[in-house]
């Protein structure tokens, strides 16, 4: 298995955009948009260098079921 090694800053900055981002837009698509979107949403915020953009594509497609069930849990209250 592949290790993402993605650094604190762009974590932070990931997990305040899925937070940020309305719940339905992030139940509604599928895996590849959602990936698309949410590192869209990080790369107009920072540039990031081309090691960085594929630690953060492998790190986000290995989180779409939890950023799914927090979206579902926002949604619910």
């Amino acid at each position: 298995m592949k290790m993402c090694v993605v650094n604190s800053k762009i974590l932070r900055q990931f997990w305040a955009v899925v937070e940020q981002t309305q719940s339905s837009t992030l139940l509604g698509l599928n895996d590849k948009d959602l990936v698309k979107l949410l590192l869209g949403q990080i790369e107009s915020n920072k540039v990031l260098n081309y090691e960085e953009t594929l630690n953060l594509t492998d790190y986000i497609n290995s989180k779409t079921l939890l950023i799914r069930d927090l979206a579902q849990a926002r949604s619910a209250s």
